[in-house]
């Protein structure tokens, strides 16, 4: 079989393998996940192919100095979801620079265009492709580019036109091309889900809401006629109006909930980009109005504490929503508690703005910080719909802000909200 039948052989079924690989879900949890894993991978296999290729199957050229760079970039994805947005960004451009397309080019052009290394360098751009696309372009123009000069300078650089060379270029170009379709493909699928989803859970909205009304409706009737009354001893009517007063809070949350769901559904069709100049303690003061509290001394139980109010970009129907889920979060958590209290701080004076959500009620299981923000996870389990942190999260990134959370078990939460300042005007 010559060279040339093997490698098609070989690209067809790595071909069929991406297109198995695209049918799985891509959720945020999920990418953490393959980027925790291919670090992993990276850090034992670095060592292990210099091995291989040095001992087992001698190469022309191998180098200790790149391999042991590349299993020390590879490390830090093991704990990736400590990086914040920016660091994370920063890293993911570097190493996979590094790691994928300038370390297997160059390799593949210091020995001299071997299968061996062809192989490998595909493999390379197949797994750079699995990442945003055009975070993997310009990883791919910069790891590459870097790689051709790296070569020039230390070996024979009229190989770079050579014939061996120069066909691989053509292949590598359409396995980018594929994989960055079947990704484009993929996500039209997926926003077609959700806007199928969304015009679904609109009409069960519609549907929930009208019943809702007449029950919220009657609630206020019986609560006018509770005053009227004369000929029911006061115990009676204090246990009536407490009945009363939880139904409607019953049928607001679920008026709430039913909102959340939609924009959820909604969220990847919708524009979630900063629109408008939002004052934060505008924002807390219309939900602190809006909250359907249950009595006096649930409402007392927040105290809201403005140090120096901010303004950021974004949309303040938006934050509302945020702020409302974080406070319905909070209450949930000093109820099971049996204890606590609520505060909420907004602290603009610092050089990154910020939001504080502190409450002393049940705490967070260190365990369990880390996957709270995940899509339908709730915590305790069964406890909501596990959307609402999730949306939370999505809408923050979308303003380049930052959502997250300090907690100590039975003790207490706090979830921070960070916020970019907006840009000063330009000069004339």
């Amino acid at each position: 079989m010559t060279r040339h039948q093997q490698c098609s052989g070989w690209r067809w079924g790595i071909t069929r393998a991406l297109q198995r690989y695209h049918r799985s879900t891509d959720h945020p949890q999920a990418r953490l996940h393959r980027i925790r894993a291919l670090g992993l991978i990276g850090a034992l296999g670095m060592p292990l192919y210099f091995v291989l290729w040095n001992y087992c199957f001698p190469q022309m050229y191998e180098s200790v100095a790149l391999r042991l760079l590349g299993a020390l970039l590879f490390l830090p994805a093991l704990c990736v979801q400590y990086f914040n947005r920016k660091w994370f960004g920063i890293y993911l451009m570097v190493g996979l620079s590094y790691e994928l397309p300038f370390f297997f080019t160059f390799m593949f052009l210091m020995n001299h265009a071997s299968v061996i290394w062809s192989h490998s360098l595909l493999v390379a751009l197949i797994v750079l492709f699995h990442f945003d696309t055009t975070l993997a372009a310009r990883a791919y123009a910069i790891g590459t580019a870097l790689a051709c000069a790296a070569f020039a300078l230390c070996g024979d650089a009229a190989f770079l036109l050579d014939e061996q060379v120069l066909q691989e270029l053509p292949v590598h170009w359409f396995t980018i091309a594929v994989l960055s379709a079947v990704k484009v493909g993929r996500s039209v699928l997926e926003r077609e889900k959700l806007a199928g989803l969304g015009a679904g859970l609109g009409s069960v909205a519609h549907e929930l809401r009208t019943p809702l009304t007449s029950v919220d409706a009657n609630v206020r009737g019986l609560n006018r006629m509770l005053q009227q009354s004369s000929s029911a001893n006061a115990a009676d009517q204090a246990r009536a109006r407490d009945a009363l007063t939880r139904i409607q809070f019953e049928v607001r949350h679920m008026n709430h909930m039913i909102d959340l769901f939609l924009l959820s559904a909604s969220a990847v069709s919708r524009n979630l980009r900063p629109n408008e100049t939002v004052s934060m303690a505008c924002v807390v003061d219309a939900v602190m109005k809006r909250y359907p509290f249950v009595g006096q001394m649930q409402q007392q139980a927040v105290a809201v504490e403005v140090r120096s109010n901010f303004s950021f970009a974004g949309q303040s129907e938006l934050c509302v929503v945020i702020l409302l889920n974080l406070l319905r979060n909070a209450l949930k958590a000093i109820q099971r508690a049996g204890k606590g209290r609520i505060r909420i701080v907004v602290d603009g004076a610092r050089q990154t703005p910020r939001l504080l959500f502190i409450d002393t009620g049940c705490g967070i299981s260190p365990r369990h910080i880390p996957l709270i923000f995940q899509r339908f996870y709730s915590y305790p389990a069964h406890n909501g719909s596990g959307i609402g942190l999730a949306l939370c999260k999505q809408i923050m990134e979308a303003w380049d802000a930052r959502i997250r959370c300090i907690s100590r078990e039975s003790a207490y939460a706090i979830f921070v909200l960070e916020f970019p300042r907006p840009a000063p005007p330009p000069h004339h």
